[in-house]
């Protein structure tokens, strides 16, 4: 991988619209139709349309705009001019170039919407004109299971045209182009009442792009005009679009000022340390400000690797309902501007905090009074969360309390309602939580990263809700983190996701998660990328989805920068928003990354090990080797963050320990190339690849009294795979680290150690600095390790959001790296990067 074929591109439903109209045209009842005044002077019009003047001229590649293009790739003669013109009459109505109309669609279906760009009479006579494109939310990749998420007034302006026969046009319609808001209230009161549509940003399929309005996109003020145009702000006000021109994006950033990260679902923290590493190559200073997963183990690894963030244990439901009451909080305490939900929080919380004691009372009516009048005293509150955290069935606010004259063991979690008496310390506590931003509030988070879970797609899910998936509680995050975005309206989003959110129900779930964002008025753009394609020996496809408010750039995708064994299968759908090099692009990509050039250095250990670290007994043969090994003052980020020890050492490198009877199968597995339990005694292969039993060997037992080769080795997948028990080797790659390690179904075996794949060599194989510890049982740091976003990755992706971030990126949706990414950059200045940037 790492390019594509070019042909068959824009293979989207809008691909066909041309070639079918014109077909229709055939059957409809014919309007009457012509061209009308004085034609545009030839001199003119050969410099403004030179392409219909020139016999020898074809529709090159993209002539009509960036990606997306119906014609795109596609060397279709232009139909010549004769002459042009600037207005053209359709049964008795005046149309002008620029005007909106209605374009006659199928049979049966809608009329098509466009922008008259062009009038012209071919040289056979023929009266013709060219359409821009207008999309409606259920023509995009929305679709319209989603498209009620959009206003029904709202399209979209994209940078397909076709030619189309004069007769083709409907009637005109009203279209009023808007300045995109992030404040819906105040977009709803710019679209003037008398028009029939408006839209705010352009369209494009080429990577499912929904941006701001290029320059050229915006209607050309030479020419006379019926669409209403209301006033577009560019004045920078908050949620408005504030292009960026020539000038100020060159400008560079005299400091690093923080730039505020919120990790959710975080697992241990590869997305985000990427995301910072990358973003520090780029020039800008990102910090994992706030972390939230509900894995126990994960959250103490992010904080041992991240003292710099604030870690919530806690679900993502809990996190944005506790958001909001610490807002209300804040405003209580008058940090920010009371509203009407202020007032009615406390009293809220005491109902039901009297409600609870009523309950209490009942039930304890016949208890002692020996502790009745013992007063206990608040001497500090230390914490705050949403939810039920001493498991008694009622779900609220809570702070956690130190009392007078107790010890830690002895601090509690106390309702809200409950600490009336105590407003003194609630001040001081929501005071210093305000200060050190312990919460984010709107406003206060500069990028949200994360990847939702969604288990009800999952294959192994047998249950699984075509019909309605999000109707499956399974699937209900990609909902919560969408709620969370709209609630803290951060600057940029980035989603990631398994490839199966395109892949099941049509896309339900990835059409879902951009109509949300595009709803919010964020701007959107949704990729593939491969792992492997960014210097790993994994394949691995993630979808990655950048939101991005209309004040700032649409970050990029970056290309990959080395070649990759394709493995698995892409959604032919989708299959263009993989990223990648087009097939006659020019390119430099390094080898693909191997097995032996990710661990090869790596002490050998046994089925046994239990260390959490050892030193290194072999030097970095690679520059994978010498680049993982680096420390975090070598990296030159994270350096003042957590303590380093004075001797490099190397940590989680101990495997799953196999139980007895597996070790003994492992260890009778060749050490060779593709070996598996199929070169076990007993086993034969026939012609069609299906095992059997060999009847002529008796079957060998283990010492326990199990079978050397167990059934389900032969049964699995009907008898076709060679993954139980099967062994890697140097020069492969896997197709994806996973959370198990356990040898049955999977080829996880060492090349030449009789075991398997340690947390360390796993973790290598996702790019994970050898600095970065683990914490928890070792099948959890497995997990960890496995449902880990790639941090090469990750940190690609970060050098383009901190280019985006500073304005220096372009309005094309791939980016090519530097050479030799991220080596090449690790100690260049902010100010170089720029200069190749817009060179």
């Amino acid at each position: 991988m790492g390019k594509r074929k070019t042909k068959e591109e824009a293979t989207q439903a809008s691909a066909s619209t041309a070639s079918s109209r014109k077909k229709e045209k055939k059957t409809a009842e014919p309007l009457e139709s012509r061209l009308y005044g004085e034609p545009v002077p030839a001199e003119e019009a050969r410099e403004r349309w030179l392409e219909r003047y020139d016999k020898k001229q074809k529709k090159s590649k993209n002539a009509r705009g960036s990606g997306g293009n119906k014609k795109e790739d596609t060397d279709e003669e232009v139909l010549l001019a004769r002459c042009h013109y600037r207005q053209a009459e359709v049964d008795g109505c005046i149309f002008n170039l620029n005007d909106d109309a209605y374009v006659k669609g199928e049979e049966g279906k809608p009329n098509y919407i466009g922008r008259i760009v062009e009038l012209f009479e071919t040289t056979d006579g023929e009266p013709y004109f060219t359409a821009q494109w207008f999309f409606k939310a259920e023509d995009t990749v929305i679709g319209k299971d989603h498209s009620s998420l959009i206003d029904s007034r709202r399209v979209f302006l994209s940078n397909m045209r076709d030619d189309n026969p004069l007769d083709c046009i409907v009637s005109k319609i009203q279209i009023a182009q808007v300045s995109p808001n992030m404040d819906l209230v105040a977009k709803q009161r710019t679209i003037p009442s008398s028009c029939d549509l408006y839209y705010d940003m352009s369209y494009s399929p080429t990577y499912s792009t929904f941006a701001n309005l290029s320059i050229e996109s915006t209607r050309a003020g030479s020419e006379t005009s019926s669409t209403i145009s209301s006033e577009v702000s560019f004045d920078g006000a908050e949620g408005e679009c504030k292009p960026v021109s020539e000038k100020s994006s060159s400008i560079s950033l005299p400091t690093k000022p923080e730039i505020a990260l919120l990790d959710l679902y975080s697992g241990c923290g590869a997305m985000s340390t990427g995301l910072c590493l990358g973003a520090a190559i780029s020039g800008i200073n990102l910090v994992t400000r706030w972390a939230v997963d509900l894995n126990q183990y994960a959250c103490e690894s992010l904080r041992l690797n991240h003292p710099e963030t604030v870690v919530r244990n806690e679900t993502a439901e809990n996190f944005l309902a506790l958001l909001k009451k610490w807002e209300q909080l804040c405003r209580k305490f008058s940090l920010l501007k009371a509203d009407e939900d202020v007032e009615n929080l406390e009293e809220k919380e005491e109902e039901e905090e009297e409600e609870e004691d009523d309950d209490d009372d009942d039930e304890g009516d016949e208890k002692d009074d020996e502790f009745s009048e013992e007063v206990f005293e608040v001497e500090k509150i230390l914490g705050i969360c949403f939810g039920d955290p001493n498991e008694s069935q009622k779900k609220g606010l809570y702070f956690k309390v130190r009392w007078k004259g107790y010890g830690p063991s002895e601090d509690t979690w106390e309702p809200f309602g409950g600490l009336g008496d105590c407003k003194e310390r609630l001040c001081e506590f929501v005071e210093d939580g305000y200060r050190s931003k312990i919460l984010p509030l709107p406003g206060d988070v500069d990028v949200i990263c994360g990847g939702p879970p969604c288990q009800g797609i999952s294959g192994f899910n047998r249950f699984r809700n075509v019909e309605a998936p999000l109707d499956d509680p399974k699937n209900h995050q990609m909902v919560v983190f969408m709620d969370i975005v709209e609630y803290l309206k951060p600057k940029f989003v980035l989603m990631e996701n398994v490839v199966d959110i395109l892949k099941f129900a049509q896309g339900f779930l990835g059409r879902y998660a951009i109509g949300r964002l595009v709803a919010m008025n964020y701007q959107a753009r949704l990729g593939l990328l491969a792992a492997g394609c960014y210097g790993l020996p994994q394949f691995r496809m993630r979808v990655f989805l950048w939101g991005a408010r209309p004040t700032e750039k649409l970050p990029q995708y970056p290309l990959p920068t080395h070649e990759v064994v394709v493995r698995g299968g892409i959604p032919n759908e989708f299959e263009r928003n993989t990223v990648a090099f087009d097939e006659d692009q020019p390119c430099k990509l390094e080898k693909a990354l191997l097995l032996g050039d990710a661990i090869s250095d790596l002490p050998s250990v046994t089925n046994f090990e239990s260390r959490d670290e050892m030193p290194y007994s072999k030097a970095p043969k690679t520059d994978f080797q010498k680049y993982i090994r680096l420390s975090r003052n070598e990296l030159g980020v994270f350096a003042s963050r957590c303590q380093s020890s004075q001797k490099a050492m190397l940590f989680d490198h101990c495997p799953l320990q196999l139980n007895e009877d597996d070790y003994q199968r492992v260890c009778r597995i060749p050490k060779k190339k593709g070996a598996n339990f199929r070169d076990l005694p007993g086993v034969l292969v026939r012609p069609d690849n299906v095992v059997e039993w060999d009847k002529s060997v008796e079957r060998v037992f283990l010492p326990s009294g199990k079978p050397l080769v167990p059934d389900y080795a032969m049964s699995f997948v009907r008898g076709t795979s060679t993954k139980p028990f099967g062994r890697l080797w140097w020069d492969e790659t896997v197709p994806t680290v996973v959370t198990r390690a356990e040898p049955h179904n999977q080829i996880i075996l060492h090349p030449e150690q009789d075991r398997v794949l340690t947390i360390r060599e796993n973790a290598r194989l996702q790019g994970f600095l050898d600095f970065y510890k683990l914490c928890g049982p070792v099948k959890e740091r497995y997990i960890q390790v496995g449902n880990a976003v790639a941090v090469p990755v990750a940190r690609a992706l970060g050098y383009a959001l901190g280019l985006a971030y500073r304005g220096i990126c372009d309005e094309e949706p791939l980016l090519v790296l530097p050479q030799k990414f991220p080596n090449s950059l690790k100690r260049v200045p902010s100010e170089s990067i720029e200069d190749d940037v817009n060179s």
